[in-house]
């Protein structure tokens, strides 16, 4: 029993790293995995405390825990035999394809990523970016969803800037789930993004399979009552409009909605609107060609952020004008599938729409913009100016959301004509302003939601004509 016995050193060393891997698995790792969930869950439980909508435990569950109850869900389990029946594959074959499905698109939600650096990122970015205004937000009947309720933000889709300005400002509110495309399979953005909550999907992925586990993935995390932000119109906006709104995930979240549950689905309608859009030359384009995809130019990119770097180093930056974000009136959709005779997942996008484009804000390059196209593109300083008052007494009336600085017509007018100028979409003197050649589509794209707001007869925003408040810096 103590008698000395001779090993050779590379088995000696062998035996040692077996057992340094053995206690590091059995004792050292479970210690480490359970201190920095303890940190984790008191995190989060002071999160809770300052949040409108606590996290759910659906979204802070283990990410390979969440890809195995999303593949072995009844749903997505038939969908495997159905798959695995009509290709004639093998159902082991069919299974794993499943399993790569999930694993692609659920998300592994990191709150220390989400709030400890996504959130103040996407403040600093959007402060330093734009003038920030916030309207609708002390809507009562935004107060009054129900807690129990699954919050579904639908919103209108400028600029890529939407993520980051929805990102910063429902923070307060709860942490958003985004769908986002394909674009952003990319490292190191792929990480991040997935870390933020986000779960990626491939908008023109016809397999059968495929949707069968993203629609359970999305109904599943409604029913547990995860906060979603989706974009109805399943891409950015090319001609500066609120578009038509598409059935995509919106299918899928009625589809797997239970009347007979006690649980409701609450949409909010989210507008947003800008004095200028960052990628606005390349929507135009894109539009003018009749295309949706966007060519994204490294160099460019480096370049733009290069010189708003150096501006700022130098303290010559300034800001491009208003970024404004209003919310419209909540949708049950509960109440809505009970009381609409010709309830269908049609008729609830195009609701959702006409709330949208209800609640976009008016801000002073759009108003400025749509004054001198009803002008025809050319009028003097004092013309441009009556036509905004006009304008403005006409969307008071709509009861839209209007912001201008101090609430001064002509100073709004003043920051409009600055700002068009600046970006050569105008030219000339208070005696006779007349749009930059080549320059029409851009002033339309801005005029736009503008002139949507005045030929839309809906007038479902909440609490009238009022100014935009500003978030605390």
């Amino acid at each position: 029993m103590l008698q000395i016995v001779e090993v050779p050193l590379w088995a000696l060393i062998l035996i040692l790293a077996f057992a340094a891997v053995t206690f590091a698995s059995h004792f050292l790792f479970p210690s480490v995995r359970w201190f920095f969930r303890r940190r984790m869950e008191r995190a989060i439980a002071r999160l809770n405390t300052r949040m409108a909508r606590p996290l759910e435990p659906f979204k802070i569950m283990r990410r390979q825990d969440q890809v195995t109850r999303l593949v072995y869900d009844p749903q997505v389990m038939q969908a495997v035999r159905d798959y695995a029946r009509q290709e004639g594959v093998p159902p082991n074959v069919a299974f794993e394809r499943a399993r790569s499905y999930a694993r692609e698109i659920v998300p592994g939600f990191s709150t220390a990523t989400y709030f400890g650096f996504a959130i103040k990122v996407a403040q600093r970015l959007s402060q330093g970016l734009y003038k920030v205004r916030i309207g609708g937000a002390d809507s009562k009947a935004l107060a009054q969803i129900n807690p129990n309720a699954a919050v579904v933000f639908v919103m209108n889709h400028r600029s890529n800037m939407d993520y980051v300005l929805i990102t910063w400002l429902a923070s307060s509110h709860s942490a958003l789930s985004y769908a986002v495309g394909e674009w952003a399979r990319v490292w190191p953005l792929k990480a991040l993004i997935r870390a933020m909550g986000a779960y990626f999907i491939r908008r023109r992925y016809s397999n059968p399979l495929y949707r069968a586990v993203l629609a359970r993935y999305v109904q599943v995390s409604i029913q547990q009552g995860t906060t979603q932000a989706i974009f109805p119109e399943g891409g950015l906006s090319l001609d500066g409009s609120v578009g038509r709104g598409k059935k995509g995930l919106l299918h899928y979240i009625v589809r797997g909605f239970d009347l007979q549950s006690g649980t409701d689905v609450v949409f909010v309608p989210v507008a947003l609107n800008y004095d200028r859009v960052l990628e606005d030359r390349v929507l135009i384009s894109a539009g003018m060609q009749g295309i949706r995809r966007f060519p994204v130019r490294v160099k460019v990119v480096l370049g733009f952020t290069s010189r708003i770097i150096w501006q700022k180093l130098r303290r010559r930056f300034s800001r491009f004008g208003y970024a404004a974000v209003c919310y419209g009136a909540p949708l049950s959709l509960r109440e809505f599938l009970t009381t609409q005779p010709d309830a269908s997942t049609e008729t609830l996008s195009e609701a959702l729409m006409q709330r949208i484009r209800a609640a976009v804000p008016v801000l002073p390059v759009p108003l400025v913009a749509a004054a001198l196209v009803r002008r025809g593109g050319a009028c003097s300083r004092a013309e441009l100016a009556q036509e905004c008052a006009v304008l403005t007494e006409t969307l008071q009336a709509r009861r839209a959301w209007v912001h201008f600085p101090q609430a001064a017509l002509d100073q709004a007018v003043d920051e409009g004509l600055s700002a068009l100028r600046l970006r050569g979409i105008i030219s000339g003197d208070d005696v006779q302003l007349t749009t930059a050649p080549g320059q029409e589509t851009t002033l339309g794209y801005y005029a736009a939601s503008t002139l949507q707001r005045l030929d839309s007869d809906t007038g479902i925003a909440e609490g009238g004509a009022r100014r935009l408040a500003l978030p605390e810096d």
